[in-house]
């Protein structure tokens, strides 16, 4: 999983394998390998790849998959990765098994009040629902109140969100490319 992980994470970013080696200071070679699954990186290695790509370092670290048949097909409730801390006021965990497909899937719980001030804008197209709370989007300079049961869909847009409710907001996001 890491392996393909690595590799998704640097094909979303148009990266090359050579623009990695040099970032890390390592051989294209040894990235070649890590992508592949025939080197082991270091936790060290591990926290570069996780600032190089702007993703939290958790996201490498998965939960064993009991049941071999499962792996990469099914993600368990207990056995989701986390993707964020409480302290942004934004956890996420990943609903779908790696990030090798064409989209990832998020479980998004925004703390009340939490809100992304600084607009973002990725080369993606983005869906999702909200399960439950009161969330709001901004999407192409226009903001959107939603309620449990809404959902939404934007592609290449500037976007920010916030959760002007008393109650934490569960959105399922849905993202292609996978950015994390």
């Amino acid at each position: 999983m890491l392996a393909g992980d690595i590799r998704a994470l640097r094909k979303a970013r148009g990266l090359t394998l050579t623009e990695i080696a040099l970032k890390l200071g390592r051989s294209v070679g040894w990235v070649s390998q890590v992508e592949r699954g025939l080197s082991v990186p270091s936790l060290g290695d591990l926290r570069a790849f996780a600032e190089l790509f702007g993703v939290p370092l958790s996201l490498f670290f998965s939960h064993d998959v009991p049941v071999e048949t499962e792996r990469g097909i099914i993600v368990r409730a207990g056995s989701r990765r986390s993707l964020g801390t409480s302290e942004s006021g934004l956890v996420e965990e990943l609903l779908s098994p790696d990030l090798g497909g064409s989209f990832e899937m998020l479980r998004s719980v925004f703390a009340p009040g939490a809100e992304l001030k600084i607009e973002a804008r990725r080369p993606t197209e983005e869906a999702g629902y909200v399960a439950s709370g009161t969330f709001e989007i901004e999407i192409d300079g226009v903001w959107h109140k939603l309620g449990e049961g809404d959902s939404f869909r934007f592609e290449g847009k500037p976007f920010r969100w916030r959760n002007p409710g008393a109650e934490p907001a569960v959105v399922i996001w849905v993202v292609s490319p996978p950015v994390y």
